[in-house]
């Protein structure tokens, strides 16, 4: 009997994956997030990527007070994704739910993601909606909606931003679905987007609408991604996305994903000052393979750089006045 309940929980069991960077100020509320699904939580591994403040003395201590059964992992990647990776490597058991270091997870979002397996038990990855919150205000709940059967057409529409996004913490995905997949290493940004979609092309895909977790997001940080070396990040960047052509993801598809995160770029720049590099990416955006509302921001873009440009007084010209 105790063999067959021993069975029964690995079956069902989750490894946790937290990739951590100096969190100690996150990291406890973190794991208590995940106190209420420690009875389905088979392995807590956190990942303590070159910190210098405390997280992992935090975390142990914040494990042991909610009964979770942590691992830490000491790793030098310097990077989330590479960090997950070391994560993936050693996880035990058959479900892989990853959460980052400053995001909650929601209670009972952890059971209903394995419960929705056992109504769709061919199911091998289960999506749910999530809160984000920027700057500390809650913008809305994402619903997973748009999501078919088909696995490669869950794939080309993720990178296309044709459904809903799926944050890191959203998702429950088995062992086997992902198998030898991994996150790509050494980008600025977006690595998730092209690790979900390697993974979409072939899993077999479940949702749910109700909302699992919080995803913390500081709009300052998140733009500042992009205004570093931009080109050289983007042309990185570029060369992992069209890798994912393997998967049987349509170029065409692909590019339409340039555009939008080349879009992204460029409004970031506008609205730093930086015209010229706005001008340069927007350029980008424009030549790919868009929706009529992408195409319109990038109309909207191209008059607002014009007038900008037409209507600003050089600097050289104030300084002699």
């Amino acid at each position: 009997m105790r063999n067959m309940h021993r069975r029964s929980f690995y079956l069902r069991a989750v490894s946790v994956i937290i990739p951590a960077h100096n969190a100690a100020a996150t990291i406890a509320r973190t794991l208590a997030s995940l106190r209420p699904e420690a009875d389905v939580i088979g392995e807590v591994l956190l990942v303590d990527d070159s910190s210098s403040d405390d997280t992992a003395s935090v975390a142990e201590h914040a494990a042991s007070r909610c009964a979770l059964p942590l691992r830490v992992i000491q790793s030098n990647c310097r990077d989330a994704g590479g960090a997950r990776n070391l994560a993936l490597a050693q996880a035990n058991f058959p479900w892989i739910y990853m959460i980052d270091a400053d995001d909650l997870h929601l209670d009972g979002g952890l059971r209903s993601l394995l419960s929705r397996t056992d109504m769709q038990t061919r199911a091998d990855m289960v999506v749910g909606a999530f809160r984000r919150r920027t700057d500390g205000v809650d913008r809305q709940i994402k619903l997973p909606v748009g999501y078919t059967a088909a696995s490669t057409a869950n794939a080309s529409a993720y990178i296309q931003g044709h459904v809903r996004s799926i944050a890191v913490g959203s998702a429950l995905v088995s062992r086997r679905a992902i198998d030898e997949t991994r996150f790509p290493t050494g980008l600025a940004y977006d690595e998730d987007t092209l690790f979900w979609a390697k993974v979409l092309s072939t899993a077999r895909l479940a949702v749910i609408t109700q909302p699992v977790m919080t995803y913390f997001v500081s709009a300052e940080r998140s733009d500042d991604r992009f205004t570093v070396k931009p080109a050289k990040r983007f042309l990185e960047w570029r060369q992992a996305l069209h890798g994912l052509a393997d998967c049987g993801i349509a170029k065409s598809a692909l590019k339409v994903r340039e555009g939008l995160v080349a879009l992204k770029i460029a409004r970031v720049h506008y609205a730093r000052g930086d015209l010229d590099t706005a001008a340069r990416f927007l350029a980008v955006a424009r030549a790919a393979p868009k929706v009529p509302s992408d195409t319109w921001r990038c109309m909207r873009y191209q008059f607002k750089l014009a007038a900008r440009r037409r209507f600003s007084v050089p600097r050289i010209q104030l300084q002699s006045a």
